[in-house]
């Protein structure tokens, strides 16, 4: 008789659900294990080339720079003129969208997966992050499931993201709040050329 960690007896077919589940899993762990490897790489070329044959979508002249950590790369996708600093983690559990002209920090953590604290199983529940064209988000900050961040907003270094965020707005804190807005409303810049060896 099989059980599951909770101990629910399970039909021959759920304990084979259960049994390919896991299996996969383990592949998807390993392949995460080889792209941060590749991510210490100092190639943008390299980095990108593999990157987008583990399915990362990545705009044209869009870079990530090293040592980021992804944990589904297959649900990531990023626009034109974006730049992703060193050491970030993008989860792609769920859906992430990064627009264009998006510049993101060192050591930013945007996640889609969260444990359900009042649940009585603890069970982790996925929801998307977009972030949209002309963001900026500052180093160390958090993007936590479910948020949108809007068109030309700016997150301040350090600040924990648990709600959306309007075009236009500066937020900053833990939790994140409205700390100012951006006066220019009409964006159109490109970010340029990403460091050679980062």
């Amino acid at each position: 008789m099989l059980k599951d960690r909770n101990g629910k007896v399970l039909s021959v077919g759920e304990a084979w659900h259960k049994i390919i589940a896991r299996i996969a899993s383990i592949i998807l762990e390993f392949e995460v294990f080889i792209l941060h490897l590749i991510g210490c790489v100092p190639s943008h070329f390299i980095r990108r080339f593999f990157y987008r044959l583990s399915g990362i979508k990545i705009g044209k002249g869009s870079t990530i720079h090293t040592k980021a950590r992804f944990y589904d790369p297959r649900n990531i996708t990023l626009g034109a003129d974006t730049i992703i600093g060193e050491e970030v983690t993008l989860d792609g559990r769920a859906k992430l969208t990064i627009g264009n002209h998006v510049d993101i920090a060192t050591e930013v953590m945007i996640f889609n997966s969260q444990h359900e604290v009042d649940d009585e199983n603890f069970t982790a529940h996925d929801r998307p992050v977009f972030i949209e064209d002309y963001v900026f988000i500052g180093p160390r900050s958090i993007i936590l499931p479910g948020v949108k961040i809007g068109k030309g907003a700016i997150v301040a270094a350090g600040a924990v993201v648990s709600r959306d965020v309007p075009p236009y707005a500066i937020v900053g804190g833990v939790p994140a709040k409205i700390i100012g807005e951006r006066k220019l409303k009409s964006l159109n810049y490109k970010l340029g050329r990403a460091r050679w060896f980062r």
